[in-house]
């Protein structure tokens, strides 16, 4: 987890888009209020995190059905969460939150899940994956994979076109979708999935200098040391750090599912979302990435507020709505509220 050295200076948080400031201030304070993270407990920092970001899932579309229910996992019976717009038989999104495979959860990532659902008019299945530090890698890719794998069977019993199933997730959900895609392409597992859906997804462990000295401050939503802490609690000794399941960056990319990548500008891991972008393109693989400028980490939360959020969702929405083979009847427009 070491840092390549850079030149480029902070801007102390004036180069972001003026509501996703807005956001990060919103949620720094809210953690404030719950005492000092520095001396948090895990589970502490859990249940500080699902009330900072509670004000932030709220609204939203209201969907046809939402499901909760578990799936068969290698590790036991998982818990997931599926979204429907419309009680027909849809085609689906696997969607990972993200949260440094530590925070967060199927609540946290609600409306988000909601979003996509409305917008490109698919199923959305959310899985609450374990977590670590208590659950080490591989456990939480492999509950995935076993989740794919399992509605690639059952799929049309839930109403999901199971020849119609993307993946996707935000962070360590964008990591765990790309991990899921190559166990799955080298298992020669069918169907194929239809695409991944890639929001600022944390791809390697290593941030450069420049990253970390223009992006990592308090004024942005996700520092180095943070970042660098999530790695080490996923993983139970550093030189795992160079399996590509842990870190896809390194991995071999040729035949994987087409992928749409949202990069935030203002992030520490928007260098790993352009080369993920320029390695899945050297590899022969359908990729479409779009770099939101003024965009942090975590920025698709504040949607109920930023224009910007909004526009990466509906992006993103229109290029899942083509993958699911939904193109002719293109994506909802979303809107502030």
């Amino acid at each position: 987890m070491d840092h390549a050295r850079g030149d480029a200076d902070s801007a102390h948080g004036n180069d972001l888009d003026p509501d996703i400031r807005r956001f990060i201030r919103g949620v720094g304070e809210a953690m404030a209020k719950q005492g000092d993270v520095a001396k948090a407990t895990v589970p502490q920092l859990r249940a500080w995190a699902e009330a900072a970001r509670a004000p932030w899932r709220a609204g939203g579309p209201r969907m046809a059905e939402t499901l909760n229910l578990v799936g068969p996992t290698r590790h036991g019976d998982v818990r997931l969460r599926i979204h429907r717009p419309e009680l027909s038989e849809l085609p689906g999104l696997v969607y990972l939150h993200g949260g440094g495979w530590m925070v967060f959860s199927l609540d946290t990532h609600d409306r988000v899940m909601r979003e996509y659902a409305s917008r490109a008019r698919c199923c959305v299945v959310g899985v609450d994956y374990a977590l670590s530090p208590e659950r080490k890698f591989p456990v939480a890719l492999e509950q995935v994979v076993d989740v794919v794998d399992w509605l690639s069977r059952e799929g049309r019993a839930l109403g999901i076109d199971a020849g119609r199933l993307a993946i996707g997730g935000d962070s360590a959900g964008g990591n765990l979708s790309v991990a899921t895609a190559l166990l799955r392409r080298d298992a020669k597992a069918a169907p194929p999935l239809a695409g991944m859906l890639l929001n600022y997804g944390a791809f390697v462990a290593r941030n450069s200098d420049e990253a970390c000295r223009r992006y990592g401050g308090p004024e942005y939503m996700l520092g180095c040391e943070e970042m660098a802490g999530y790695w080490r609690a996923y993983v139970s000794a550093e030189a795992e750090l160079q399996n590509p399941l842990v870190c896809p960056l390194l991995a071999s990319l040729a035949d994987l599912p087409p992928a749409f990548l949202a990069i935030a500008e203002c992030d520490i891991l928007g260098e790993q979302g352009r080369k993920m972008a320029e390695r899945l393109q050297a590899a022969g693989v359908p990729a479409r990435s779009v770099v939101y400028k003024g965009a942090s980490h975590s920025f698709i939360e504040a949607m109920s507020i930023a224009a910007l959020s909004n526009r990466a969702l509906s992006d993103a929405s229109g290029w899942l709505a083509q993958v699911l083979g939904r193109g002719d009847m293109g994506a909802r427009p979303g809107a502030v509220a």
